[in-house]
C-alpha cells in the first residue's frame, strides 16, 4: 500500500521508535563561537547506541535575549537507555567536553515540572573542585531559586546548574529517502534536515543529520548485532532477492530521530518528508520497522504528513 504526496510514492508504512532517557542542556559562552565548539565536541560520536555510550546531539542556537545568563548559548540534547545510562554518558562528556572549554556554563534545559527525575549532574561535576567548589542560588524566592556549583578552574570559574532534567523519551523515529542519483537524494535529504530543525526538542543524531549506512537488526556474522541493511541498498538490488529498491532508484538516505515526545517525533518526520519531496529526483520515501518486535512506538508516514 502507498499513496502521493508532492507527486512522490510514500509507502504507507511506520518507524518503529522504541524508549529512551533524554535530557536536554544549554551551554552558554562568551561567544557563540565557543558555545558552538563545547556542544559540538560533547555531541560527538554519538549517533547510535549500537555502538555509542549515548545519542546526542545540537538542538538548537540560544540568542543572548533568550539564554540563561544573557550569553549566546547552544542547546544540547542527551539519550541513554537508562537514567544511569544517561547520567554517565552527560558526567563524563560534561568534564571532558564542556568544563574544558574556554567561557562555557551549563544550565539545566528540562524544567522540573516537565521532567521524570532530576539527575545530579553539577553535584557530581562539582568533584573536580577538590573541596574549593562553592554551592551558590540563582532566581527569584527562596523556593525558586536554582541550585548551582561554581567550580575554580584556570581560566577563572565554571558554573554548572547542580540538576539536569531527564524524561522518558522517544528514538528510532525515521524515514528513507529515495532518489534517482547520489546528488539529488542528499539534496532531498539535506532540506529534510533544514524542516527538522524548526521543530524543538528533536534532534537527529548523525552526521548532519543524515545516515547513509542504515542498519538491521543482527547480521550473517554472529559476533556483530547490526549490520547493513541489505534491503535497502542500491548497489545490490540485482543480486540481493529481498530488495526493497523501487524501479529508478539508485540512492537511499536515512534520517534518524530522537525527540522529548511522541508527537514531537512524529510532526518532525513529516515537515522533513514534505521538505524532501519538493526537490526534483525523489522517487519514493518509506521507513525502517521491524514488525514491531524492537519498539512500542509505530510512527505511522500517513499520519506524520496530517500532523503538518
Amino acid at each position: 500500500m502507498s499513496f502521493i504526496h508532492n507527486g512522490v510514492v510514500i509507502e504507507d508504512t511506520f518507524a518503529e521508535g522504541f524508549s529512551m532517557w533524554g535530557s536536554r542542556i544549554i551551554i552558554t559562552a562568551s561567544s557563540q563561537k565557543w558555545a558552538d565548539i563545547a556542544a559540538t565536541t560533547m555531541t560527538g560520536f554519538a549517533t547510535s547506541v549500537i555502538a555509542c555510550d549515548c545519542e546526542a546531539g545540537i538542538e538548537s542556537f540560544i540568542a543572548p535575549d533568550d539564554s540563561p545568563d544573557g550569553r549566546p548559548g547552544t542547546a544540547v540534547m542527551v539519550y541513554g537507555f537508562s537514567k544511569g545510562k544517561l547520567s554517565e554518558s552527560m558526567l563524563n562528556r560534561l568534564g571532558q567536553c564542556v568544563l574544558t572549554c574556554p567561557t562555557t556554563a551549563v544550565y539545566n534545559g528540562l524544567p522540573e515540572e516537565a521532567a521524570d527525575e532530576m539527575l545530579d549532574i553539577g553535584k557530581s561535576i562539582r568533584f573536580f573542585g577538590d573541596g574549593y567548589q562553592t554551592k551558590m542560588r540563582m532566581g527569584d524566592g527562596w523556593q525558586q531559586r536554582q541550585r548551582f556549583w561554581r567550580i575554580p578552574v584556570m581560566q577563572g570559574e565554571f558554573l554548572i546548574e547542580e540538576k539536569i532534567g531527564a524524561k522518558k523519551a522517544v528514538a528510532g523515529g525515521n524515514f528513507l529517502v529515495m532518489g534517482d542519483t547520489e546528488e539529488s537524494t542528499l539534496k532531498a535529504a539535506e532540506a529534510s534536515i533544514e524542516a527538522i530543525k524548526t521543530v524543538p526538542r528533536v534532534i537527529t543524531p548523525f552526521p548532519g543529520g543524515l545516515c547513509r549506512s542504515g542498519s538491521k537488526v543482527g547480521s550473517t556474522y554472529s559476533f556483530l548485532k547490526a549490520s547493513t541493511n541489505t534491503p535497502f541498498c542500491p548497489s545490490i538490488k540485482n543480486s540481493f532477492k529481498e530488495s526493497k529498491i523501487p524501479a529508478g532508484v539508485n540512492s537511499v538516505i536515512e534520517v534518524v530521530l530522537n525527540g522529548l515526545d511522541e508527537p514531537s517525533v512524529i510532526r518532525a518526520m513529516g515537515l522533513g518528508i514534505d521538505a524532501a519531496t519538493k526537490v526534483d529526483g525523489v522517487k519514493s520515501i518509506t521507513a525502517v520497522n521491524f514488525d514491531g518486535k524492537l519498539g512500542k512506538f509505530k510512527m505511522s508516514l500517513r499520519e506524520s504528513l496530517e500532523a503538518v
